[in-house]
């Protein structure tokens, strides 16, 4: 009897052991459905906000302002950029033909004008998107998001960036270049071309056969400018008969259209059985293989072997620099 009371304590206790188990495990797991139901209602909160945002008037507001800002800006651009550079041009004097002095000047007025329309460029985005960011995140994110770009740009090639705006200032300051100048860039660009635009970072640069490279103002190691936007050459040929002479002249006027100035006779001079001409050709900068090369050949073909004394001599030389340089070089007995 004894026995059989102690087996139902047991059971008892047993029994109620694992309904207490079963209890924490439920109360466990109403815990984790109840977290779970929080999280859940918290991002469907989130969306739920950004929803009512969007369709917000106050949202519908700030994209229709924002739209005639950038509106404007693109508008206050296309005026200020077309607008000026026609201003500058009614001013300029019609009188032809124009003399260097007047080609320097308007050189000069079409770099300031490519220089400012650059600078324009970025001052209007810079503004635009400023206000537009105080529009949608107030005044207070707005001087975050402001220094948060300041930061970007700083962090993110602001070393270059710079090193090109200011190399740009050192090539207008030293008058290196402008709009329109013909001019070689040195290795490792190598390229030459007619300046077509000067901004804040980049010289746009058209080649004779139109491609046109962007090269930063940071990159350029050195530059050769021709002034004038021509090569002068010098030929002369010595001959030894008269019907060589006049073959060579018929030749010359063969020229192509690729010369400024076809080449032309400007000297003959004959010394006893010998006859020397002197021929002047002009041609575009980094165009001189029209005479080293094509303009010789010509020659030495239509004089002919027997017939030409001594090969072509070639040079070039300003007349103006050389007499510069005559006044330079000391006299004897000075």
């Amino acid at each position: 009897m004894t026995n059989l009371f102690l087996q139902i304590a047991l059971l008892q206790s047993s029994t109620g052991g694992t309904t207490g188990v079963v209890n924490k495990a439920g109360t466990a797991a109403g815990q984790v459905g109840e977290r779970a139901g929080n999280q859940l209602r918290g991002v469907g909160g989130f969306f739920q906000g950004i929803y009512d945002y969007l369709f917000s008037t106050q949202f519908v507001a700030n994209v229709i302002v924002t739209v005639i800002v950038v509106v404007f800006g693109v508008i206050s651009y296309e005026v200020l950029s077309r607008g000026v550079p026609l201003a500058l041009s009614w001013r300029r004097e019609r009188k032809r033909p124009l003399d260097a002095e007047d080609v320097a000047r308007i050189k000069r007025q079409d770099t300031a004008i490519t220089l400012g329309r650059n600078a324009l460029r970025y001052v209007i985005f810079l503004v635009v998107a400023l206000f537009v960011v105080s529009l949608f995140f107030r005044s207070a994110l707005a001087t975050l998001g402001g220094a948060a770009l300041l930061a970007a740009v700083v962090g993110f090639g602001a070393q270059s960036f710079l090193r090109d705006i200011i190399a740009g200032f050192s090539i207008i300051f030293e008058g290196q270049y402008n709009v329109g100048d013909f001019i070689q860039i040195h290795p490792p660009q190598g390229v030459g071309g007619i300046v077509e635009e000067f901004g804040l970072r980049v010289t746009k640069i058209r080649a004779l056969s139109g491609e046109v490279h962007y090269i930063p103002n940071g990159m350029i190691q050195g530059v050769t400018n021709y002034v004038s936007g021509q090569q002068r050459f010098t030929v002369e040929v010595q001959l030894r008969d008269e019907e060589a002479a006049s073959r060579v002249q018929e030749a010359l006027k063969e020229a192509s259209d690729l010369y400024l100035m076809p080449p032309c006779l400007i000297g003959r001079e004959e010394s006893g059985d010998r006859i020397r001409l002197r021929i002047r050709a002009v041609v575009l900068p980094s165009m001189e293989w029209l005479v080293l090369e094509n303009l010789t050949g010509r020659i030495k073909s239509a004089a002919g072997e027997e017939s030409l004394a001594t090969e072509p001599l070639i040079y070039k030389v300003d007349q103006a620099n050389l007499r510069r340089i005559r006044d330079l070089i000391p006299q004897d007995g000075a």
